[in-house]
């Protein structure tokens, strides 16, 4: 194989549509775009989503919701999970190691939501009031 006689494999490459050519190409005289009209001049077109001048659908709908960016950082842990977890201290390192919460979160609050029977002491993590009320029951505490 020489320099000279590479070329691309078979139907790799096609050949550019040729417009406004002639008639017998197929694309003459108007190239494809129609009779007169904005869409059918040099540099005529409009910006995505105009209607015309008719209010645009995107402002025609009402303004709706919000999302916050910081919950990326939030994360839950039931008290089901904890139990099933067997460790008697836990962190939020524990947490991520055991894939309980993902590696972004850096606040955690464990819900009540099943039941606890084993003595766990949490470091760093919150609790609501009736998650706490069934860790310190078990035996455990919140630091």
């Amino acid at each position: 194989m020489e320099l000279n006689s590479i070329k691309p494999a078979d139907g790799a490459k096609h050949a550019k549509r040729r417009v406004g050519r002639g008639i017998g190409s197929g694309l003459g005289k108007t190239a494809g775009r129609g009779h007169k009209g904005q869409k059918s001049r040099s540099g005529g077109y409009h910006k995505v989503g105009f209607e015309g001048g008719q209010m645009p659908l995107q402002r025609r709908l009402p303004k709706r919701g919000f999302k916050s960016q910081s919950l990326k950082f939030n994360g839950e842990v039931t008290l089901t999970a904890l139990s099933a977890l067997g460790l008697a201290e836990v962190d939020v390192a524990a947490l991520k190691n055991a894939g309980l919460v993902g590696q972004l979160v850096k606040f955690v609050k464990v819900i009540k939501s099943g039941e606890i029977a084993t003595a766990v002491k949490l470091n760093g993590i919150g609790a609501t009031a009736g998650a706490k009320a069934a860790i310190e029951a078990a035996g455990g505490s919140i630091a």
